[in-house]
């Protein structure tokens, strides 16, 4: 008989959550309330709810991705998937403006004819667009815990590949330390968030260590949920570093550039006290305007409501990233 000993990140596949009906907005609403982060409402002025669900339906409906397998190390969870239309309603993209329900406002995203600058101290640079990417790195699905500064966390499951792949093809020189990623800025289309801290540092751009990318988790996403990337996801290529806080995540990203030194960022320019480099999920470091000590879970329940759950050193994945901060 062969007893399975499960990692901390795994359960079976037969409890992951189906796609199911769009969650009533007022119940979300009062359920957020309830655990004191603030949203704002899910209602589109002029809009019947029907017409918002039907138009949230639509944005979410992408191209599949096809052959597609799942990486069998990153497959199995504790908890189950969020429900897609869920998690394609409850985002940060703080380009468009700074509500969780920015998803119909992401839609003017303009994604055709993407192209992705790889450069700065590499041997190989170069210039790719989606189909380059497609054919030349090893696309796959990773179900990856996603958990947010702000408290709140999922599981979703990307569609892309390993960040050490592109290193492997572009050849980063024996001077390059970090990467910095910059996102996709048209203030013609981006206004921003509504709050404000004085002028804003866009580019959107975020930083790892060339260790951190190299790791085997760090991960870049093209898909979710079997599909393309949503705009309101990052689409088409977003950074997935499931060890960090969400905001390391860079969006819609345009560039990627193998620097020497450790570069600005936007999280940490607009406030170094509480957006670092490393950002590591620690419950043990509390956010200094809120405990990082506990997460609440979206998911699916009769209740439609959160699930409180205590918070994981490195969100679980300690196995692989430790010895990184050794």
């Amino acid at each position: 008989m062969i007893i399975r000993n499960p990692k901390p990140w795994h359960n079976e596949r037969s409890q992951i959550t189906s796609k199911r009906l769009y969650l009533k907005r007022r119940h979300f609403l009062k359920s957020l309330i309830g655990v004191g982060i603030g949203a704002t409402a899910f209602s589109l002025t002029g809009c019947t709810q029907s017409e918002s669900e039907q138009a949230l339906k639509a944005s979410l409906k992408r191209p599949k991705i096809s052959p597609l397998s799942t990486n069998p190390n990153f497959s199995n969870l504790e908890r189950p998937i969020t429900d897609e239309k869920l998690a394609g309603s409850y985002n940060n993209f703080y380009e468009f403006g700074g509500n969780k329900s920015i998803w119909l406002k992401a839609q003017d995203l303009p994604t055709e004819d993407w192209k992705v600058e790889v450069t700065g101290l590499v041997k190989n640079p170069k210039t790719y667009d989606l189909d380059e990417i497609k054919k030349q790195f090893p696309i796959e699905e990773r179900i990856y815990r996603f958990r947010c500064v702000e408290a709140w966390s999922m599981v979703l499951p990307w569609v892309g590949f390993p960040m050490k792949a592109l290193i492997k093809a572009v050849e980063p020189t024996s001077k390059a330390k970090f990467v910095r990623f910059t996102s996709f800025y048209d203030e013609k289309i981006m206004p921003g968030p509504t709050f404000h801290f004085g002028e804003l540092p866009w580019p959107y751009t975020e930083s790892l260590r060339l260790d951190e990318m190299a790791n085997e988790l760090a991960f870049f996403a093209i898909g979710i949920y079997g599909e393309e990337l949503p705009k309101q996801h990052g689409a088409p290529l977003r950074a997935v570093l499931p060890w960090k806080y969400g905001f390391k995540g860079a969006k819609s990203i345009a560039k990627v550039e193998f620097l020497a030194e450790q570069p600005a960022t936007y999280w940490n320019t607009l406030m170094p006290n509480e957006y670092g480099l490393i950002a590591n999920v620690n419950p043990e470091v509390p956010h200094p305007r809120w405990s990082q000590a506990t997460e609440n879970f979206i998911s699916e329940g009769p209740d439609l409501s959160w699930e409180i759950k205590e918070t994981q050193l490195y969100n679980g994945y300690g196995e692989y990233v430790a010895n990184l901060y050794s």
